[in-house]
């Protein structure tokens, strides 16, 4: 049996100074349904004050994390559940420069055919309906469960198994489910980053950095990394989670984050047990 999540407090400093980056989900890990609160976009600061290379790992569009690299205190974003990595370059004397680093293919055609498997679905089902998102998205398509939309769970199971009888890649967050043709995931995307931007392996790369996420399709970030971290509300899909992770917030969300960042940065300074 799987071990429990063990509460944030019990993270050692000998741990917390192991690691030299931070890969984070968004919805509901960072943001509090959708939204960015001061407490947790300050957390950013903090950590890369604190000497962490900082990776956002999101289901949501490349188009928005291509703004959201360009913004925030980040060095990289991964999109769409690991099928795009973009890169922010500092320059001299001007703005850094955003490299996409791949896919080099973006494969618009089949995203069409994503497109009209998701008008399929949600004629079937009809409490889903398409994400918001979807005309900033590069290589998936996003069905609306849990954001706007309340979708049962039998629905999303069986839009799974709909999916996935037609060959079809899917992945669940709290607010989306996902169709793709990409065979990556959280995991597998941040680990051929880390390869092939930074010369790092996998074998390395579980243990230099941490994950913190909070629902479905982190599943594979918590079962690859060997420091994880979950925000309060990953409570609700312990269930389904391979491998819960190592240590749990007492807070939810945005300020389970910035609890988080608080108890990393303590440690790896001067303070802490």
């Amino acid at each position: 049996m799987t071990a429990a999540p063990r509460p944030l407090a019990e993270l050692s400093k000998d741990e917390a100074k192991r690691i030299t980056g931070l890969v984070f989900d968004l919805d509901d890990t960072l943001l509090d349904h959708g939204s960015l609160a001061e407490d947790a976009y300050s957390a950013l600061f903090r950590l890369r004050e604190a000497g962490l290379r900082l990776v956002a790992c999101t289901g949501r569009p490349a188009g928005w994390s291509e703004v959201l690299v360009r913004q925030w205190p980040i060095d990289v974003a991964l999109a769409e559940n690991g099928a795009v990595a973009l890169i922010k370059e500092p320059q001299p004397t001007q703005a850094a420069r955003i490299v996409r680093v791949f896919p080099d293919d973006l494969a618009r055609v089949r995203r069409d055919e994503l497109m009209q498997l998701a008008h399929e679905l949600i004629a079937r089902h009809p409490a889903a309906a398409l994400a918001d998102d979807n005309a900033a998205r590069w290589t998936d398509v996003a069905i609306d469960i849990g954001e706007h939309r309340q979708v049962a769970a039998d629905a999303v199971a069986a839009m799974h198994a709909e999916a996935r009888a037609r060959g079809v890649v899917t992945f669940a967050s709290s607010v989306h489910m996902h169709l793709s043709f990409e065979t990556c995931d959280k995991a597998s995307g941040t680990f051929r980053l880390f390869e092939e931007r930074f010369g790092e392996s996998r074998a390395v790369a579980r243990y230099a950095y941490a994950f913190v996420g909070d629902s479905g399709n982190d599943a594979s970030a918590f079962s690859a990394f060997a420091t994880t971290f979950g925000v309060s509300n990953v409570a609700k899909y312990l269930a389904m989670l391979p491998d819960p992770p190592k240590f749990v917030t007492t807070a939810p969300m945005g300020k389970g984050f910035a609890e988080l960042a608080a108890r990393l940065v303590a440690l790896r300074g001067t303070g802490g047990d």
